[in-house]
């Protein structure tokens, strides 16, 4: 350092790596911080708590005698449908959330603070699944009253919910690009749907059987995430054989991850 009025100030020293340990600890804070504000404003979940009672009404006494014959029948295959249906829909409102924080300077306010530089990301993902999970409990509830019954063990019935809560996470990094991608948190639920609508609704979420299906959009389903999801949460909640679909819904899940990890830490390092 040079003395003096002319003397040139010392540059900040590079930060020092943050070993993963570290990473997880700031990631589990900031995730905290997610869930107490769900605690503090429990409409936050209103969404969540009312959007899958509509669906499983809605299409239960709708569609149950035209699908199946009776609305007993088609609740066994469309409660699981719907799980993996709400495993999607579910991660629309982290990136309106990302984006209103991203808005407000939040994330400002952590880039200043001796974290991680992934851990807003990681913790904003970690906080939100308190979503899903009660997605899952609101579907089980309302279906068991319903007349839902699992044909399962309770291992694969576990396994079926812990495989949902897994592509779950992975879709959530998903809606983080869409909410770093954005403009405005007003635009994130349309440009969500863009993507979400095709998913669901051009899969085996609401009839198991898909060979009535026009044949473009049977070779759509067939390479649908979603359509494995479904089907694996049918064999695992209500029984039958698995087949290829746990592995490919790992395999989609893994391959999602890898692709919108780095780029959402990217566009965060640019946006945020």
């Amino acid at each position: 350092m040079t003395g003096g009025l002319g003397g040139t100030a010392p540059s900040a020293p590079p930060p020092a790596r943050i070993s993963a340990r570290r990473t997880v600890r700031h990631s589990l804070t900031l995730a905290w911080r997610n869930i107490a504000q769900l605690r503090h404003s429990p409409e936050k979940l209103l969404d969540v708590l009312l959007m899958p009672l509509v669906f499983l009404t809605l299409f239960l006494y709708v569609f149950g005698g035209a699908v199946s014959g009776n609305t007993h029948a088609y609740l066994q295959q469309l409660l699981p449908g719907l799980v993996a249906q709400m495993a999607m829909f579910a991660t629309m409102g982290l990136g309106t959330a990302l984006s209103e924080d991203i808005r407000k300077g939040v994330f400002d306010r952590f880039r200043s603070l001796p974290i991680a530089r992934s851990a807003p990301l990681i913790g904003t993902v970690l906080g939100d699944t308190v979503r899903f999970l009660t997605v899952m409990v609101v579907l089980t509830v309302a279906g068991t009253a319903l007349g839902f019954r699992f044909g399962s063990d309770p291992l694969r019935v576990l396994a079926g919910f812990a495989l949902a809560y897994l592509f779950y996470m992975a879709f959530s990094w998903i809606s983080v690009v869409v909410g770093l991608l954005a403009p405005s948190p007003e635009s994130v639920q349309g440009l969500a749907f863009i993507f979400v609508m095709p998913l669901t609704f051009g899969s085996s979420v609401f009839v198991a059987n898909t060979g009535t299906m026009p044949g473009w959009l049977q070779a759509w389903t067939k390479v649908n995430p979603v359509s494995h999801l479904a089907d694996s949460l049918r064999a695992l909640l209500v029984g039958g054989p698995v087949g290829d679909h746990v592995w490919y819904t790992l395999a989609w899940a893994i391959g999602i991850v890898t692709v919108t990890f780095p780029i959402a830490m990217r566009m965060y390092a640019r946006r945020a």
